[in-house]
């Protein structure tokens, strides 16, 4: 499966997790993808600065505004060869300000390796609805609208369920509920498991816990005690995956679970196409959804 094309360049301007600087807005050209340059411990710039695809179809799964997930299908797809399905959940602290359009460079990126990317937008903390448990909430609706891709060349018996970040820990406790389509497996990308151990920190993404989960563990316990990660109620694939420089997701969060740490790696590197880390995502991806046999 071949990482090829022309894409769109989008820089997002956000403010950078736990730097508190911002970037001007821009838009770029057309431009040609590279994948000869291998890089490890990449910044949220160069997330942003990578070329991506719009969706190929876009579906509300509610009637919010943010209640929405991006479609995107790799050209091999067809009704005869519907692709395996990659749901994702895209990560930002659960903070507002980081909307899905970070993510749609790692979505092009999947679907040119071959898989259809159904990409869930939320509500936030910030948004009129967001925080706990909207947020939690909306994911599980997104996942579900996956029932509504039957008439998309999309073979929805080869699923996995993937999330990055603050989305990690969303896609983990969504995968909680039984009441979910099928999934394969369940992948989390440097994902936060203990929510009341990771908001005793001092990050910036930390700092946002509390405000995700409307106060402190003291002072919203039973929130807590619902957001957090149980390795006894999560389907029985699951798999970590976390890079040994990651500065905002602590090692220890995947502690516990089934895990990959790979060296050199960092928050970012499993966003980016040219990196050992997303190599490492798709080999888990083609082990979880094996192409089908005569």
């Amino acid at each position: 499966m071949v990482l090829a094309g022309r894409l769109r360049v989008y820089l997002i301007a956000l403010w950078i997790v736990g730097s508190g600087s911002n970037i001007v807005n821009a838009a770029g050209p057309v431009a040609e993808t590279s994948t000869a340059t291998i890089v490890e411990n990449v910044s949220y710039q160069n997330i942003t600065a990578l070329p991506w695809r719009e969706a190929d179809h876009r579906f509300n799964y509610g009637p919010q505004s943010l209640q929405f997930g991006g479609l995107w299908l790799p050209e091999s797809a067809s009704a005869d060869n519907p692709a395996p399905l990659v749901i994702f959940v895209h990560g930002g602290c659960w903070l507002s300000a980081y909307d899905i359009r970070h993510s749609y460079p790692l979505s092009t990126a999947l679907a040119d390796s071959g898989f259809a990317v159904w990409s869930i937008e939320y509500r936030r903390s910030g948004d009129p609805g967001g925080g706990w448990p909207g947020s939690l909430e909306d994911v599980i609706a997104g996942i579900s609208h996956i029932r509504q891709l039957q008439d998309f060349s999309v073979d929805l018996e080869r699923v996995v369920l993937t999330g990055h970040s603050a989305g990690g820990h969303l896609a983990l406790l969504a995968a909680q509920h039984n009441d979910l389509p099928s999934l394969d497996a369940v992948v989390g990308l440097a994902a936060i498991t203990d929510i009341s151990e990771y908001a005793l920190g001092d990050n910036g993404c930390q700092k946002a816990a509390a405000g995700f989960m409307g106060g402190s563990s003291l002072q919203a316990p039973a929130a807590y005690e619902q957001a957090q990660i149980s390795v006894d109620k999560l389907p029985s694939t699951v798999s970590l995956l976390h890079g040994e420089q990651d500065s905002i997701v602590p090692l220890t969060q995947s502690d516990g679970f089934e895990h990959h740490r790979l060296p050199r790696a960092g928050h970012f590197d499993w966003l980016h196409p040219q990196t050992p880390a997303y190599r490492l995502l798709i080999n888990r991806l083609e082990h979880y959804l094996p192409e089908h046999t005569p």
